[in-house]
């Protein structure tokens, strides 16, 4: 009986496969026992190719090779993999596997990884999946104990497929279209380009916006205040005159208390996170990038197996997750300031759970966000961590807690005819919010406290003032605004039948909207300003040249939507890769064909970066030494090969480590009667330098003191 080939995303993840099913012989890009075999990736060994390894011709842009439609998608290996991809196509083909198992991440791009993987090195063995949303030895297990055919992934791998090859041809296409029209190097792509404009439409909506001023009248009782409030419900006066009229009207004089409205009110908890709501969270009180968030999150969840997957866009728990839920709390006991509130869930006759909570028709891929069922080592977490991880672990024990609740009081007076609004607040129960009042000394809910006025009471208008006030324009995004609205963007529609169909769809998903905010950046369309987001010229240059049909969020929600059918099996692959092939020639005429009236400034040509030059073979694997500013490393890296030579590492012996000096000490293993100097005295020696596998260091030996 052959072996089994498990094949995961990155090498930590096989690391820890390959420890749960006991591989622990090292081979060269992987890990065995007699059953199994785990090796890995690193993220995609795989891409598309470019347009020129289909026809040299096509290295050249030029608008009489657009649109440029492969009969058929090509794979390549990515640079700098291709060892790692040599290796898994050795094993994957091997007369000794028998079966494979996909064990990348699980969702769509996972599977792509894998897939592609799998196609290109020609494989035709049959694979199962393994689908976990932890990363705790025991999900591991289980997630072994109940492996799925590869088979029912299929459409989720069409799915995955036709994302990527609709970026590539949208992408390029209109990129190489664009540049070429206006002479410069203009990046678009069917998710950036949307998100772009929005934040353009903003800026242009705060430079438009036309401050007016506008006042209120004040009756002052004094211990509390009435704002002057029309039948309508309007509080504002246009001018100062129109205000002082009402002050001079009701100054001094008596209003009678007309009604009374006091009403019980509720805020239930808040959901569960998903990756979107944790980075949002995460930027409104920690200022920290989306990203920044993602990979603190993946590091919780892969190295430090404390959180389920994080790449889901799921607020909710699934219902056989149900009988775990006190379990996690009793491991959020022993982790120092949850232990209380944990306890408080602990101890509960039974769980108030709801469709709020658990919901099997809102799960998909993963469920949401909550502490993995895994024991805590807190003081391991950096303090990033520790933020993170502590929003999560809050946000799982309040969802059980009881509803905020607090009395909404309305005070109604009239004098001279005018009537005069107040209104307070008093709570009757923190409930879930004492959670975040209590850990966080977030005290948000100020009360507002009103006098116990009855009808009929009469209150003295001792002042009447009228206040000056200023409409504000909207605010800028932050990333957290953003990510919100790149998540709704397909709901800004006044075409209702198609908000209905796009509520599940927005700007990418919330895997990628992190690296869409980065990429903006990178190519000059917007840059940082504290927490806000603003769009530098190029990128409202761009805006104003490309079609509504490449900015309009709906036309990508659209596409998310048809992805999402192929998931499901509802739409042919086929089908949706029509829609593109005639988006992309739209796309190219509309370049090609309108007016090249903007002129976008001249770019800095960057210098082409200079290829690192090869100093010998590593001792401890054989794959290529570098050199970058501060050592000479391994290519192998990625490998988790360990060598390096840091370059001030002898220095206190007088030695310059050079790559002269690098590459000889490669070749022979040794370099024998060098000049040093004692560390300790200073005395002028010879001594011979020797590379140690074992401690991975340079070492100098026979050191002889010169007469």
């Amino acid at each position: 009986m052959g072996k089994i080939l498990v094949i995961a995303e990155k090498p930590s993840v096989a690391r820890d496969i390959a420890n749960v099913l006991g591989c622990n012989n090292k081979g060269e890009g992987f890990l065995e026992n007699d059953k199994y075999i785990v090796s890995w990736a690193f993220g995609h060994l795989v891409t598309l190719c470019e347009p020129d390894e289909y026809d040299k011709a096509l290295k050249r842009w030029s608008a009489e090779t657009l649109p440029i439609i492969p009969e058929s998608m090509k794979l390549k290996a990515i640079r700098g993999n291709k060892k790692q991809l040599d290796i898994l196509k050795k094993l994957m083909n091997s007369k000794g596997t028998e079966l494979l198992i996909c064990a990348t991440d699980s969702g769509r791009e996972g599977e792509l990884i894998f897939r592609y993987i799998y196609e290109y090195n020609k494989c035709k063995k049959p694979f199962k999946r393994l689908w976990i949303s932890s990363m705790t030895d025991q999900a591991i297990k289980e997630g072994f104990e109940r492996l799925k055919p590869g088979a029912d992934y299929d459409m989720l791998y069409s799915s995955a497929k036709c994302r990527s090859e609709a970026d590539w041809l949208v992408g390029m296409n209109a990129t190489r279209a664009f540049t070429i029209k206006y002479n410069a190097l203009l990046s678009i792509g069917r998710v950036q380009t949307p998100t772009l404009a929005m934040i353009v439409k903003r800026q242009k909506e705060i430079d438009e916006f036309v401050v007016s001023e506008y006042y209120e009248v004040n009756a002052d009782y004094g211990d509390f205040k009435g704002i002057w409030t029309d039948k309508d419900g309007n509080t504002k006066f246009k001018t100062l005159d129109e205000a002082k009229i009402i002050c001079d009207k009701v100054n001094g004089k008596i209003a009678e208390v007309k009604e009374v409205n006091k009403t019980e009110n509720s805020t239930r908890p808040p959901q569960l996170y998903d990756l979107t709501e944790l980075q949002r969270e995460c930027n409104r009180m920690y200022g920290f990038s989306a990203q920044k968030t993602l990979d603190i999150a993946q590091s919780l969840y892969e190295k430090r197996k404390m959180i389920t997957y994080p790449r889901t866009d799921s607020r909710y728990l699934s219902s056989d997750m149900v009988p775990k839920i006190k379990g996690i709390m009793k491991r959020l006991v022993n982790a120092d300031i949850f232990a209380g509130y944990a306890n408080s869930v602990i101890d509960m006759a039974k769980l108030p759970i709801t469709k709020r909570i658990v919901d099997d028709s809102k799960v998909s891929d993963h469920h949401a966000i909550i502490p993995a069922d895994n024991s805590y080592r807190k003081d391991s977490l950096t303090n990033d961590e520790k933020k993170v991880f502590g929003l999560i672990a809050i946000r799982f024990i309040a969802v059980f807690y009881p509803n905020y609740r607090y009395t909404s009081t309305k005070i109604t007076a009239v004098c001279e005819n005018e009537g005069f609004v107040s209104k307070g607040t008093s709570v009757i129960d923190y409930g879930w919010k004492k959670l975040y009042k209590e850990v966080y000394k977030n005290n948000r809910e100020k009360e507002e406290f009103l006098p116990d006025v009855k009808k009929d009471d009469l209150l003295n208008i001792i002042n009447a003032e009228a206040v000056r006030k200023e409409t504000k324009p909207p605010a800028l995004y932050n990333e957290a605004t953003l990510l919100t609205a790149m998540e709704n963007a397909g709901k800004n529609t006044d075409d209702e039948e198609l908000k209905e169909k796009l509520k599940e769809f927005g700007l990418g998903t919330p895997a990628t909207r992190a690296a869409i905010i980065e990429r903006l950046i990178k190519v000059g369309y917007i840059h940082r300003k504290g927490k806000n987001l603003m769009p530098d010229e190029k990128g409202k240059q761009l805006i104003a040249v490309v079609p509504e049909e490449i900015k309009s969020p709906i036309t990508t929600g659209k596409w998310e939507k048809g992805l999402g059918s192929i998931a499901k099996g509802d739409m042919q692959p086929e089908k949706f890769m029509g829609s593109i092939d005639r988006y992309v020639r739209f796309l190219v005429d509309y370049a090609l064909h309108s007016s090249a009236d903007i002129q976008f400034p001249e770019e800095k040509r960057k210098k082409k970066a200079v290829r690192a030059k090869k100093l010998g073979k590593c001792p401890l694997c054989g794959a290529d030494v570098y050199e970058n500013t501060k050592a000479y490393y391994c290519g192998g890296w990625k490998n988790d090969c360990k060598f390096t030579i840091w370059k001030n590492s002898l220095d206190r012996y007088g030695i310059k480590i050079d790559s002269k000096l690098v590459s000889e000490l490669l070749k022979n293993g040794k370099i024998s009667g060098i000049d040093v100097v004692k560390a300790q005295t200073g005395e002028k020696c010879t001594a011979d330098l020797v590379f140690n596998k074992e401690k991975s260091m340079i070492e100098i030996m026979n050191m002889t003191v010169v007469k």
